[in-house]
């Protein structure tokens, strides 16, 4: 079986994302501190939005090429809605 090399981008990029997660919670679980927990998990909340990104960016640069103009509108739309969604109240 042959996977794409954007696939494979995306594959890569989830598993760094899960082995930050993981060495997080080692971290955590070894300074055993409230003060270091937050701190920790502060930096995996900056970090999650630009791995999604990233993924985000490998999938729809592969399907840019199938799917024609009106569907990939409706998917950045709604890409750009989740961070509308997210973002921090005034």
């Amino acid at each position: 079986m042959m996977v794409s090399s954007l696939l494979l981008g995306i594959v890569l990029l989830r598993l760094l994302s899960g082995g930050i997660e993981v060495l997080a919670a080692l971290l955590i679980y070894r300074f055993n501190s409230l003060e270091y927990a937050l701190k920790i998990n502060a930096l995996l909340a900056s970090l999650g939005p630009l791995i999604f990104l990233g993924a985000m960016y490998l999938g729809l640069s592969g399907l840019a090429r199938k799917v024609n103009f009106h569907k990939m509108f409706f998917i950045y739309l709604g890409v750009a809605l989740i961070f509308w969604g997210l973002r921090q109240p005034a």
